[in-house]
């Protein structure tokens, strides 16, 4: 049974959300937040599987509440949002969320959604990652960060994933299988302590292997 922890302001979005995914067979609502402080305290109290995190709360938002809760458990987070990659979704991703959704998406898209992320999967798709690219370009430049112990072959495979290509065409784009692909992001998710193929997006960035300026 996959645990959710429902944070929105709202209490009717709440609501719904709730009766959606005790819904879904192999989902239960263990606790709803009304903010982020009540998400983090309710996330350290019934350690759930994913919470599903709204982006704007009252007390303290959803992006701090993401770093609190990823910075101290393996809680996994899935970000609600009402703007399509809006200022915020960046981010949520640097704070440690595993993907973000809209608050439109089809009650099946979130569903499966929610299984993607408590599987361990980030919900960062190719086409979002493309359209990430221009959100980076904006930023500052901070402090780079290396890329410790990482391999020529698997910076390759990390610079593919910033740019937004899937597993199969990383793939064909390197003449190699699919099973050594996941094999390089595996080692990957490894030496840089990310959480997931999201994470792995911010570190390319950040250590400034790929360039926002010229994506993909």
């Amino acid at each position: 049974m996959t645990r959710v922890l429902i944070a929105d302001d709202q209490a009717l979005l709440r609501g719904s959300f709730r009766v959606l995914v005790d819904s879904a067979p192999g989902l239960e609502v263990v606790g709803e937040a009304s903010d982020g402080v009540e998400a983090v305290a309710l996330a350290r109290r019934f350690a759930p599987d994913v919470v599903l995190m709204d982006v704007r709360m009252p007390s303290m938002d959803g992006i701090e509440a993401t770093r609190r809760i990823c910075a101290a458990s393996e809680v996994r987070v899935l970000m609600l949002t009402t703007f399509d990659l809006d200022e915020y979704v960046y981010a949520a991703l640097r704070a440690g969320a595993s993907g973000f959704l809209l608050k439109d998406t089809r009650p099946a898209d979130l569903l499966s959604a929610i299984s993607i992320v408590a599987s361990g999967e980030a919900l960062l798709a190719p086409s979002v990652t493309r359209r990430l690219v221009a959100e980076f370009a904006r930023l500052p430049t901070g402090p780079v960060k290396r890329l410790e112990g990482v391999t020529a072959r698997e910076q390759e495979v990390l610079a593919l994933i910033a740019r937004g290509l899937s597993n199969d065409e990383i793939a064909a784009r390197l003449h190699v299988g699919i099973a050594t692909v996941k094999t390089h992001i595996g080692r990957l998710l490894h030496k840089l302590a990310a959480r997931d193929r999201a994470q792995l997006v911010i570190a390319a960035y950040e250590s400034g292997l790929v360039r926002p300026t010229s994506p993909a």
